[in-house]
C-alpha cells in the first residue's frame, strides 16, 4: 500500500558563509494551519502537516453523496484542521463531466488555484462545502466567475481568487483525473467510487456510513 512522507520545511540563514541567529518568540499564524499542493501535484493538502491524523478524501464536483459528505462532516473537519488535529488531502475526480473544461474540471482546477501558503485550511474548507453544497450536477455548473465569487467569500486569498477569475490552469486534470483514480482503485478495486475518505495514519479505508466515523478517527 502507499505510503506518503509528510513534508517537513526548515528555514536556514546564510549570511556571507555564517549563520546568523534569529531572536524573538515564534508567533502563531492566527489563520490557522495553511494549504498546499501535494508532493505528487495533484491533491491539495489542507491542514497542519505535523497533525497526528492524516486523511484522503476522494471527490467529485458533481457527485451528490460527496455533497452530503461536506453537509454532514464539513463543519467537524474543519474545527479539527484547524486544532491542528488532522490535515486533509483532498483528491479531486472528474469522471462525471461529459466533456474537456466541464463542472468538475473546472470546480478542480480551482481547488488547486486556491491552494497556497496565503489560504487556511479553513477558507479552503469552506470553500469546498460552499462548492459542493451549491451542486448543479449535471448542470453547466459555476462559472469561474462565480467560483471566484465563492473563494473571496468564504476568505480564499486575493491572489487565488483573481487566478480562479481569470480561468488560469491549477493544474494538469487529465494527470490528476488518472492519477487520483489510479489511487482510489487501489484502495477498493470493487467499490471504486466517490466519495472515499482513505485514514494514511492507519493505512486504512474509512467505513463512511458509520456516523460517528470522524470522531471515532479522532479519538484513536
Amino acid at each position: 500500500m502507499r505510503y506518503w512522507s509528510v513534508l517537513m520545511f526548515s528555514l536556514v540563514v546564510l549570511v556571507a558563509g555564517c549563520s546568523k541567529e534569529i531572536t524573538g518568540v515564534a508567533q502563531v499564524d492566527p489563520r490557522g494551519p495553511a494549504t498546499a499542493v501535494s508532493k505528487d501535484g495533484v491533491g491539495v493538502v489542507a491542514g497542519d502537516p505535523d497533525a497526528p491524523v492524516h486523511i484522503e478524501i476522494y471527490t467529485e464536483p458533481q457527485c451528490t453523496h460527496c455533497a452530503d459528505l461536506q453537509q454532514d462532516f464539513g463543519d467537524e473537519l474543519s474545527r479539527y484542521m484547524n486544532l491542528g488535529q488532522l490535515v486533509v488531502t483532498y483528491r479531486p475526480l472528474t469522471f462525471l463531466d461529459d466533456k474537456p473544461g466541464g463542472y468538475s474540471d473546472r470546480v478542480s482546477n480551482a481547488l488547486f488555484l486556491a491552494a497556497g501558503p496565503d489560504t487556511s485550511a479553513k477558507a479552503f474548507q469552506a470553500f469546498v462545502q460552499d462548492l459542493w453544497g451549491h451542486q448543479d450536477p449535471r448542470g453547466q455548473g459555476p462559472s469561474d466567475s462565480e467560483i471566484a465569487d465563492i473563494a473571496r467569500e468564504s476568505g480564499v486569498s486575493s491572489t487565488a481568487v483573481e487566478a480562479i477569475r481569470a480561468g488560469e490552469s491549477g493544474v494538469d486534470l487529465q494527470e490528476m483525473q488518472d492519477t487520483n483514480f489510479e489511487y482510489l482503485y487501489e484502495i477498493d478495486p470493487i467499490n471504486t467510487g466517490t466519495p472515499t475518505v482513505f485514514d494514511l495514519t492507519n493505512d486504512d479505508k474509512v467505513d463512511i456510513y458509520d456516523n460517528n466515523w470522524l470522531s471515532k478517527l479522532m479519538s484513536t
